[in-house]
């Protein structure tokens, strides 16, 4: 089996059904962020992650940093998923953990933008049911965290899946032309992308299926 494969900044319940009706696995839903793509409130968030049929995952993307926050944000969108884009202290997953729903699972967010970002693998595996590596860069004047369109360094985000007990989702900058070679670097668990799948904002089917058939063939 190929790797995983999600879509993120799912705007509408037709980009859903679109995606679904392509093959992906799982489904971004973007809230409210300080800059980047996709961004939906969390009516529409609600809305589309009702229409996901199982076993398709719906991932809810938040830049909330507390517990109390994430998971009222979770709850309010109805997603089976949280994504964390923040580099969240990791003493707030404990009560995390407690106030979300059981079923929901925990993918913490990781922007690789050096050496240290292996450091992240021993302080959140015990908490989070699997990491999503990103091109961000959370600490800029207007925080950056996700779809940047940008890829970063391979050879470190390979060194992460070696080193991980959890799964490893690759994202940042992939597209139908390089996400063969990305696989084989990085030998990810799964793959996430946004503008790679889209043309002028919109979700592309010519661009998704190309995108399909290039990550299942890898």
């Amino acid at each position: 089996m190929g790797p995983r494969i999600k879509i993120c900044c799912i705007g509408s319940v037709e980009e859903a059904r679109v995606a679904v009706a392509a093959g992906a696995d799982a489904l971004g839903l973007v809230g409210a962020m300080p800059s980047g793509p996709g961004i939906i409130d969390d009516t529409l968030a609600r809305e589309i992650a009702a229409s996901v049929p199982p076993p398709v995952a719906t991932f809810l993307l938040t830049q909330r940093a507390t517990a109390p926050g994430i998971a009222d944000h979770v709850v309010r969108c109805g997603t089976n998923t949280v994504q964390i884009v923040n580099p969240i202290d990791p003493a707030v997953y404990p009560e995390l953990i407690r106030l979300l729903p059981p079923a929901v699972r925990r993918v913490q967010v990781v922007h690789v933008e050096g050496d240290d970002a292996l450091d992240r693998i021993a302080a959140y595996a015990p908490y989070v049911h699997a990491f999503l590596l990103d091109s961000g860069r959370p600490g800029a004047d207007v925080p950056e965290l996700g779809g940047t369109g940008r890829v970063h360094d391979w050879s470190i985000s390979a060194r992460f899946v070696e080193g991980s007990s959890k799964p490893v989702f690759l994202a940042g900058g992939l597209t139908a032309d390089n996400v063969a070679d990305a696989i084989r670097q990085v030998r990810p668990f799964g793959v996430d992308l946004c503008s790679g799948v889209r043309t002028d904002g919109r979700l592309s089917r010519a661009e998704l299926n190309r995108f399909m058939a290039a990550a299942r063939a890898s």
